[in-house]
Order: structure tokens, then C-alpha cells, then sequence
């Protein structure tokens, strides 16, 4: 390339294009890596180089043409392409690549109204200067390249109208820990800062998108999740839609249960009208849903739930597939379909399932989760009451359709009911849990509102975190973790704001906390076990049970400071009831690991201080948040060994971590014989966690006759869930790279001929 090409500066000036200085910051980000090529790099981006080229786009035709040789070969270029990608960066935060001082920074950013100005008012020059000393601007460079691109896309406070970054990930870290721990005495908050800065910036605790791209930004909210209950009436439907709305807003994922709303043609207003059903309703709701874009950040999204006794429900079931017209489809929400015990014993002796309006069957709504034994009773006398609507339907014939549209869609999940309320630490006498979120992760009691501002309404939101079981290199490490974790969540529920009065009430009378995992299946690699065949089982119980206990004991550490959250009295907890007392007994069968920590303490200590947070876990997918820290998703086994990842700025490659060393131990997730030996670690995980998990089913069809999928395979799988105790699934996931799509069923289940 002739080395009279020109190039104009950053402040507009032409100047020749300096080759030297090219290699030299190529040379410097390939310092210490395997496998990588300076001059291949250069080789690559120089054929994209032209007159007149600006240097901005020469540092990321470099950065792209790094990032393109990211191979199984060649996984370093991940690293290389990332500390090009930072090195730009901070060219375009600070014009230059050493980050302005910590003080120097955030006076910049309050003035700008980047910042939150209580930073500055809760924290003197010298607590700001004693932070400083705290950060390790060296650990940017231990980014891979899709993590780079996350934080540019999501996290980074930037003007994404005009394309301009403010900060850098260090500082985002340290900020995110003093604006958690303002409010602790000022003899130990630097402490905090320090440590949870120094877990967080290390990866061994993963925060997600709301936390990351909010807190020191003037935006205070920060749950992953809400979720939001709908009653059977007008004014409820519109508090629904407005609290929609401004969740939506404010980067929350939206769970939505309209389960109650009755069903197509029931009489109102005394039988002055007939009732126009559901699929109003669930339009009005996926346009309040659609109605923001979140700041750029990600776009609205939500799970409606309803239950598969519901008198529409054949109706409801295909809501998202891509047949019908735009009058009988509301394809842009996801949904949730309800389920208990009955409904599965009715599938299993080929009988019918009765389907009603929730409207015209007075106390069984309610006892569906409350009170199972109620549910029966009622729902039988309902059946044998001639004055009641209704309407007959085989239940395998039912569930076939709930399998066929999930297959179809991928995005028909599966909630059971029972096991949300039954293995729970709310007493669903008086705090029943009737839905969860859009990940399926969340379980937490909710009331509907009469109107927006009504404060008996309970709107249930619930603050996430995660901790990096690959970066643990022992159990032991867990108390400490947790410790910071449980600290820091229930720190940001007094720090952020609240839209609405039945949010705030219900978080400060619950204090309800999700800390999951991320980077499983590193954990399971590097420990030489896999998901398929067994071997996993015990090591899964030891950490999940380790995982609990201290997340539960952190939070009675706390109550001991703070006192007890002002509901504890309606959690099973008051009752002396643990996680350990509730779970399914036929897991039992498949994992008789023995317990290891003192749960008998615990419940001492429980019962005399009480609990802060009335729950402390759920398992949620961390798709994006486990980029920042090259870690394997939420619990997920990885689909190959570099996954292929698509952004705002195109494909991403991210290797698994350890590549080299472990590749050879990964078990993928298309090598899984079935769903089984995964469903089991889920169930395994489940009898600890308090909450639910996002637990996906994948199918091959390539390992069925004909290439279909069985509609009996998918059935089975759920039968096992159910059996084993899991609460929830989220995902159906399909081999054929079009989980959208329609997948051909094997339809070997029609008029209750499935054996199972």
C-alpha cells in the first residue's frame, strides 16, 4: 500500500498515513498471546485502507480485521481484537488512552448530567481520590472481544444519537460499588467499595444489563424484572398498561399475568353486554409492551401467563404462530401456560380437561395456586355443576397442541404452578405466587391493581445478580461472594426509585434478591464431569446447596444489622420451613447426595432474627452479562465452541473459556443424546434455589425417524420436569437454525394413543 496515503485526524487535520504507528499499537495488543499474527492483521486491514480515510475508521477496520481471524485455531485474536477495541475506546472517552483521574471524571460527567449528582455530594475529594487508588485500569485488557463490544453497546454511559462513549469499564465498576454502598457508615463503605469492585472487575460477580448500563447514570431503576398482575376489569386492564409502560421504559422485562381476565362471551354489566375475551386484551398489552425502545439499550419485551384450563384456551395456545390472521394473533409477547398436578393426571389416564372462565367459577382461580387440594375439589364440583359454561376437550389432545405450538415457536413455556407454591418460601396461604417473568426465572407473590396509583396492588420486581462458578476455586470462596452480593442487591433496593406505590411496597416489604450463576459449563469442563451421563450430579448438589445456604445465611447476617424485611411473617421461613424440607422426594431417586452445611443452625438463626430478603436465588440466562466476563451463559451447556453472536455491530465470536486445555471436556449441546441428564442437574438445582430457573428443552429432529420431532419426546420431557420438581421451562430450542420456524411433528400422540 503506497505510503502516500492521507489521513484526516480527529481534529481534522490531514496528515500521511503513519504505518509505524499502526504496528507498534498492533504489536502492543498482541503482547502475550499464542497463535497471532502481527503482520497477518495488518495485511487484513490494509487492503480495506483508502486516501482520505479517517483515523477513527483505520483503528476499527484493525479491530475488525482481528476480530475476523477468530478461530478454534486461532481463539488469542479475541484477546487481541479486544485490547484494539479498548485502546479506541478510550481514544474516544478521554482522547487519549490513560483515563483522567477518578475525582477529575466524575466532575465531568455530573456536569455534563452523565452522572448522578449525589456521587459528588455523598463523597468527598479524597474518598473519590482513595477510590482511585482502587482501580486497575490494567484489567480492561483481560476483556475478550465480545465483551468489548457489550460494554460498548449496552453498558458504557455514551450519547448513542451522536455515537460518543464518556467512560471506560473500570470506572463503571467502581461507580457502580460506591453508588451501592453510599449509604454505609463511612468507617467501612470504602471497605465494600473496595471489595466488590475487586469481584466485580475480576468477574467473579456478574451484574446484569440494568445495573451495568443504570446505576451513576440520573436513572434509578434497576430490577431485571417486573411482574405485573391483571384483574378481570377495565380500570385494572389500563393500571396494567400504564405499569407496563413505565417498566418497559426503564429496561425492565415484563411478566404479565392475565389469567383472570374472562373468557369470550361472558355476560357484563348484568348481562348488558357480552364480553369480548382475551385477545383484546393481550393486544392492548403487547402494545403498551412495544411502545418504547429502552434507551437504546434493548427493546420492550414480555411473558404472558394463563392457564391451560382456561375456557379460550385453544385459542390462546396459537397466538404466536405465524397461521392465522392479524385479528386472531398477538405474535410480539411470549407466553406462559400454566399447569398442576390435575391437569397432568388427567393426560396420563387419557381423560378430559375441563376448560372454564375464570369469571364464572367463583374461589378456583385462586385455589390453582394457593391451595391444590382446594383446586380439585372445586374444579370437580365445577365439572359436575349443569349451570356452569364449559367446555370438554381430551387432555392429551390439549397438551398435544401446547407441545405442537411450542415446538413451533420455541416461545410457548411451561409453568407449573403446584411446585412455584409448594416448594416456595412464601406461604401461599397468604402470599401465593401466580405467575413468572420473562426469563422464567422469577417466582414472587403479585395482586392486581384497581389503578395505577393503588397501593394494595402488589407489583413484584426482582433485582439480579450472578456469581461465576468457573472462576471459583473453591466453595469456601462462596461465603464472601455472597456476602457482597446479598449486600450490594439490598443495598440498590433502598438506592433506586419506584414508579409506582405497588412496586416500592411490595420491594420494601419482600426485599426480594435472584442471584444465579453463569459460566456452568466451564464448571462442569474444568472439573471433568459432563451433563448427559450423570457424572455432574453431586458436584451440582454441593454447589447449589453451598450456594444457597450462604446467599441465606449472608441475608440473616444482614437482618442481624438491618432487621428483617417487614413480611418475613409471610414467608415459609417464619415457619422454621427450608428449601430442604420442600423439595420434590422423587429427585431423591436420581441424587442421594447428602446435605453438607448446617441447615439446622440456620433455621435457628432464622427463626430468632428473622431473614432480610425473603428470597435470595433464581437461575437466570445471563445471555449478554456472561459476555462481559467470557464466561459460558446462566447454566447452559454452549452450542459449539466459539459461539456466533449477533449484535448492533454485527457477528461477535466468543470462545469458551480455557479453550486450549479443556476443549476436549465441553460437552456440547447438539452432542446431547436428549433432554434427560440436563432436566435432572435442573431438578438438582431446583430443590436448593428459591426461585426458579430458565431451563430450555433442545431437540434434534435429525435423531428421530423421518426427521420429526415427537410430540411424545416433548411430552415426556415435561412429565419428567414435573415429576422431578422443576418449577418452570423456558426455551424449545430446535437444531434446524430455525427455532422460529414451524418444526414438523411426529404426530403419534393424536386421540391419546401416546404411551407413557
Amino acid at each position: 500500500m503506497s505510503k502516500e496515503l492521507l489521513v484526516n485526524k480527529r481534529s481534522g487535520e490531514q496528515a500521511p498515513m503513519d504505518l509505524e504507528k499502526i504496528h507498534k499499537v498492533v504489536t502492543w495488543a498482541a503482547e502475550g498471546l499464542e497463535n497471532v499474527s502481527v503482520s497477518q492483521v495488518e495485511l487484513k486491514s490494509q487492503i480495506q485502507m483508502y486516501d482520505g480515510i479517517r483515523t477513527s475508521d483505520i483503528h476499527e477496520t484493525i479491530i475488525k480485521a482481528a476480530a475476523d481471524l477468530i478461530s478454534e485455531e486461532t481463539p488469542d485474536y479475541q484477546y487481541l481484537a479486544a485490547r484494539l477495541a479498548i485502546f479506541h475506546l478510550r481514544k474516544k472517552a478521554y482522547g487519549r488512552f490513560t483515563p483522567p483521574s477518578l475525582f477529575e471524571h466524575v466532575c465531568k460527567m455530573v456536569k455534563a448530567e452523565r452522572y448522578d449528582s449525589h456521587i459528588l455530594e455523598d463523597y468527598t475529594k479524597q474518598e473519590l481520590e482513595q477510590m482511585d487508588r482502587f482501580i486497575d485500569h490494567g484489567r480492561d485488557l483481560t476483556f475478550s472481544y465480545a465483551a468489548v463490544k457489550q460494554l460498548e453497546g449496552k453498558y458504557l454511559v455514551q450519547d448513542r444519537v451522536k455515537g460518543q462513549i464518556y467512560e471506560s469499564a473500570q470506572f463503571l465498576y467502581i461507580l457502580v460499588a460506591a453508588c451501592l454502598f453510599a449509604h454505609y457508615p463511612k468507617e467501612t463503605r470504602l471497605e465494600y467499595i473496595e471489595r466488590f469492585y475487586n469481584a466485580v472487575s475480576t468477574f467473579k460477580i456478574s451484574l446484569p444489563t440494568p445495573i451495568m448500563a443504570g446505576i451513576r447514570t440520573p436513572t434509578r431503576q434497576f430490577s431485571s424484572c417486573v411482574l405485573i398482575e391483571c384483574g378481570d376489569s377495565l380500570d385494572s386492564v389500563n393500571a396494567t398498561s400504564s405499569a407496563i409502560i413505565k417498566y418497559v421504559s426503564q429496561r425492565a422485562g415484563i411478566g404479565i399475568n392475565a389469567g383472570r381476565i374472562r373468557a369470550l362471551g361472558s355476560p357484563i354489566r348484568n348481562g348488558e353486554a357480552f364480553h369480548t375475551g382475551c385477545i383484546p386484551f393481550y393486544k392492548h398489552f403487547q402494545t403498551a409492551v412495544k411502545s418504547c425502545s429502552q434507551g437504546g439499550v434493548r427493546g420492550g419485551a414480555a411473558t404472558l401467563f394463563y392457564p391451560l384450563w382456561h375456557l379460550e384456551v385453544e385459542d390462546l395456545l396459537v397466538l404466536k404462530n405465524n397461521r392465522g390472521v392479524e385479528e386472531n394473533r398477538v405474535r410480539h409477547l411470549d407466553y406462559g401456560v400454566q399447569f398442576n398436578k390435575l391437569m397432568y393426571q388427567r393426560m396420563l389416564k387419557n381423560e378430559n380437561i375441563t376448560l372454564f372462565s375464570p369469571s364464572d367459577v367463583p374461589g378456583m382461580y385462586d385455589a390453582f395456586f394457593a391451595d391444590q387440594e382446594l383446586f380439585e375439589k372445586l374444579y370437580v364440583q365445577y365439572e359436575d355443576d349443569p349451570t356452569i359454561r364449559k367446555k370438554q376437550i381430551p387432555a392429551m389432545e390439549l397438551f398435544t397442541l401446547f407441545a405442537q405450538e411450542r415446538a413451533s415457536t420455541g416461545r410457548i413455556y411451561l409453568q407449573n404452578v403446584d411446585h412455584c407454591n409448594t416448594h416456595s418460601p412464601f406461604d401461599p396461604a397468604v402470599a401465593p405466587v401466580r405467575q413468572s417473568n420473562l426469563c422464567l426465572e422469577i417466582a414472587l407473590p403479585t395482586k392486581p391493581l384497581d389503578n395505577v396509583n393503588d397501593e394494595e396492588g402488589e407489583i413484584a420486581l426482582c433485582t439480579l445478580s450472578a456469581i461465576n462458578l468457573g472462576a471459583l476455586e473453591s466453595l469456601d470462596e462462596l461465603e464472601d461472594l455472597s456476602d457482597l452480593a446479598v449486600r450490594a442487591l439490598d443495598s440498590l433496593l433502598d438506592y433506586q426509585g419506584y414508579p409506582l406505590p405497588a412496586a416500592e411496597n411490595a420491594s420494601m416489604d419482600r426485599r426480594t434478591l435472584g442471584i444465579g450463576v453463569i459460566n456452568y459449563a466451564y464448571y462442569l469442563a474444568k472439573n471433568g464431569v459432563r451433563y448427559s451421563d450423570g457424572s455432574a450430579k453431586a458436584l451440582t448438589h454441593r454447589t447449589f446447596e453451598a450456594l444457597q445456604f450462604n446467599l441465606m445465611k449472608a441475608s440473616v447476617n444482614l437482618a442481624k444489622e438491618f432487621g428483617a424485611c417487614p413480611k418475613f411473617n409471610e414467608t415459609t421461613y417464619a415457619q422454621g420451613i427450608m428449601p430442604i424440607d420442600t423439595y420434590k422426594k422423587d429427585l431423591d431417586a436420581i441424587c442421594s447426595e447428602p446435605l453438607l452445611c448446617d441447615w439446622g443452625g440456620l433455621k435457628k438463626e432464622i427463626l430468632e432474627h428473622g431473614i432480610r430478603n425473603s428470597t435470595v436465588t433464581a437461575l437466570m440466562p445471563s445471555e449478554t452479562s456472561s459476555q462481559i466476563s467470557n464466561a459460558t451463559n446462566g447454566i447452559e451447556p454452549p452450542r459449539g465452541l466459539i459461539s456466533v453472536k449477533s449484535s448492533k455491530d454485527g457477528i461477535l465470536k466468543q470462545v469458551v473459556p480455557e479453550f486450549e486445555t479443556l476443549k476436549d471436556q465441553y460437552e456440547l449441546l447438539w452432542t446431547m443424546p436428549n433432554n434427560k441428564g440436563y432436566l435432572e442437574l435442573v431438578a438438582i438445582m431446583q430443590k436448593f434455589i428459591d426461585q426458579t430457573i430458565s431451563a430450555n428443552t433442545n431437540y434434534d429432529p435429525n435423531r428421530f425417524p423421518d426427521g420429526k420431532v415427537p410430540v411424545k419426546q416433548i411430552i415426556q420431557d415435561m412429565l419428567t420436569a414435573y415429576k422431578l420438581g422443576v418449577k418452570t421451562l423456558y426455551y424449545h430450542n430446535t437444531r434446524d437454525g430455525a427455532s422460529d420456524q414451524p418444526v414438523e411433528l411426529a404426530d403419534d400422540c393424536a386421540g391419546g394413543a401416546c404411551k407413557i
